[in-house]
């Protein structure tokens, strides 16, 4: 295993074999974005232009990258993002990618909409995680899950702001998407090429929503999740509902899904710790413009006021270093974990961190710098960055 690992020298070397090993129904749907995917696409190619200035002979010795986020110690300003379904990609995907980001020194996130419930995450780590909550129409459900994640000790509660409606992504409808796959031939061929994914699937109880299931009445299986769902995402979400949920919450509060300044600066009015800048990996509005574009309008609006943190894109530990010496505190990563979970589990997701550390690292020496803290525009070569009007 390890020798396969170390071969993985980049992201895409993983996404490849995820490609390979993972059904098709939940390949797509990590690896879509809504609509054209234009906003999706956006994510990444904007990251090209920005250029580092190579700086030498400089001491690179004692480098650290570092910090804290919301307070808390990381080992580098990377957090996995929340991300739903992830036990879809392997078998307890929540649980083995909790493992992975607390042996590597990382936050991890939980979702709402996840295969593992609260109770398996705190059961089977020790750090304190992050739990992301969804605003259902259902209030004492939504009540009842804060509740939870207090009592599994959640250092952080994550609020996603930018999932009121569901974009619409069309490889999931093509392919039918439900958990788990319906018994069509069509899923049942393409199942019979992904022997792996399987085995680990029947290997395993998990394979519903566990935050939900059991949890919430009138759910008591799995044929009635996708009409739960559509009927409890809640249009109405306000900023009331930030204040509601800040006074239920005795922790640390980050909103994410921030892509406005006037919303940046009303999550500073609610007394949020932290904002994510993020369009949702461009699974919601296409066309909106990119995280990395926006973020020094963010910051501009806000910066002093808040921890910014950037969420989108990120493939890289040169997309890290970016951000960071953007001005950003902090950033969350999804598909990139996520490549290295359908990959190779949970040791597939160290790699993933390992791949995106080393190479913020070494950029990082090579711009004349040994203290993530310290990055900052001078790394940058001015006029290939993107600045506030």
């Amino acid at each position: 295993m390890r020798n396969k690992l170390e071969k993985m020298t980049c992201i895409e070397d993983l996404r490849k074999v995820a490609k390979q090993k993972l059904p098709k129904m939940f390949y797509d749907y990590v690896d879509t974005g809504s609509w054209t995917e234009s906003t999706y696409h956006a994510n990444c190619q904007d990251f090209q232009p920005i250029k580092l200035r190579q700086r030498v002979l400089t001491d690179m010795t004692g480098r650290t990258l570092e910090t804290t986020m919301v307070g808390q110690q990381v080992k580098m300003p990377v957090a996995l993002a929340p991300t739903g379904l992830t036990g879809m990609v392997h078998a307890d995907g929540e649980i083995l990618a909790a493992r992975a980001a607390e042996q590597f020194g990382v936050p991890y996130t939980l979702s709402t909409m996840s295969i593992c419930s609260i109770e398996d995450i705190a059961a089977n780590t020790n750090a304190p995680f992050w739990f992301q909550l969804y605003v259902m129409r259902d209030r004492a459900f939504m009540r009842d899950l804060i509740r939870r994640a207090q009592d599994a000790k959640c250092s952080a509660l994550v609020v996603t702001a930018d999932l009121q409606v569901l974009g619409q992504r069309h490889k999931d409808i093509k392919n039918g998407l439900s958990t788990p796959p319906k018994p069509t031939l069509r899923n049942w061929l393409n199942l019979a090429t992904k022997p792996e994914w399987c085995l680990a699937m029947l290997n395993t109880q998990r394979r519903t929503f566990g935050n939900i299931v059991g949890h919430n009445l009138g759910v008591a299986d799995t044929t009635s999740i996708a009409s739960w769902t559509a009927e409890q995402f809640d249009p109405k979400l306000s900023w009331d509902d930030i204040a509601e949920i800040k006074n239920l919450w005795n922790g640390k509060l980050v909103i994410k899904g921030i892509l406005d300044a006037e919303d940046a600066e009303m999550a500073v009015k609610a007394g949020a710790d932290a904002i994510v800048v993020s369009n949702h990996g461009g699974r919601q509005l296409d066309g909106a413009p990119s995280t990395i574009h926006t973020l020094p309008h963010i910051l501009s609006a806000v910066g002093s006021h808040i921890e910014v943190w950037l969420d989108s894109g990120i493939y890289t530990g040169q997309d890290v270093l970016k951000a960071i010496a953007l001005g950003a505190k902090g950033t969350m990563i999804g598909r990139a974990f996520l490549y290295g979970l359908g990959a190779f589990g949970e040791e597939g997701v160290k790699r993933a961190l390992e791949i995106i550390y080393q190479e913020m690292d070494i950029s990082m020496a090579f711009a004349g710098k040994t203290d993530i803290k310290t990055v900052n525009k001078d790394i940058l070569i001015p006029g290939t960055y993107p600045v506030a009007n």
